[in-house]
């Protein structure tokens, strides 16, 4: 992986006069945070194989992916920077994602409850062929609460698209008696301080400049 190049290298301005950028996603907890940052961006779904590798670990899961997000859309617009962003919860170095129904997301809650676990959320920035790739460590502790409380708040919000199956600013917060992070929206899904770190490297304004 090599360093995101600097604006002087690759400055690639588009007919209004912005950097083209391109969110690797369509998530919508992901497009509503890269929204505040007032960047104009479109969304773009990866189509990538999220299924863990052979004795990965969660957070190499969670950097692999975000970088293939990145670089799927960045061969397909080359012109373009893309950011990709992925994931994965690590308990006590098992891997789990989003549960897609009740069953799994009542049995992630089981296993979470009365654990510190991490949450990894990986970001690339990409153009062309040259990515750079972060992880941002979230350290989660969950309530001991029992299945009858966990089905009750699964019923109430459905985080079913989430990972760890605990939606954080939401009702989820319930659920969770710690949370340890540099980069407060990395739980939510995209890690903003280094979003913003990256975009300011690569040439973008935040704030633009009204």
């Amino acid at each position: 992986m090599s360093a995101v190049p600097s604006p002087s290298d690759l400055s690639i301005i588009s007919p209004n006069g912005a950097r083209k950028l391109i969110l690797a996603s369509t998530s919508k907890y992901r497009k509503e945070l890269l929204t505040r940052l007032g960047v104009p961006f479109t969304c773009v779904d990866p189509d990538v194989d999220e299924r863990a590798l052979t004795g990965e670990s969660p957070m190499a899961m969670a950097l692999r992916l975000a970088e293939a997000k990145a670089m799927a859309i960045a061969q397909m617009e080359p012109n373009a920077w893309v950011i990709g962003s992925d994931q994965v919860v690590d308990l006590q170095g098992v891997a789990m994602g989003k549960p897609g129904d009740h069953a799994k997301a009542l049995k992630q809650l089981q296993s979470l409850r009365g654990h510190t676990v991490q949450f990894h959320t990986a970001v690339c920035l990409a153009k062309g062929p040259i990515s750079q790739v972060m992880n941002v460590v979230t350290e989660v502790t969950f309530r001991d609460l029992d299945d009858a409380t966990l089905n009750a708040y699964l019923l109430a919000e459905t985080p079913y698209d989430c990972a760890g199956s605990a939606k954080s600013e939401g009702l989820g917060i319930c659920l969770l008696e710690k949370v340890q992070s540099d980069d407060p929206t990395a739980l939510i899904g995209l890690p903003l301080i280094t979003i913003c770190t990256l975009l300011r490297d690569a040439g973008f304004q935040i704030p633009r400049a009204l």
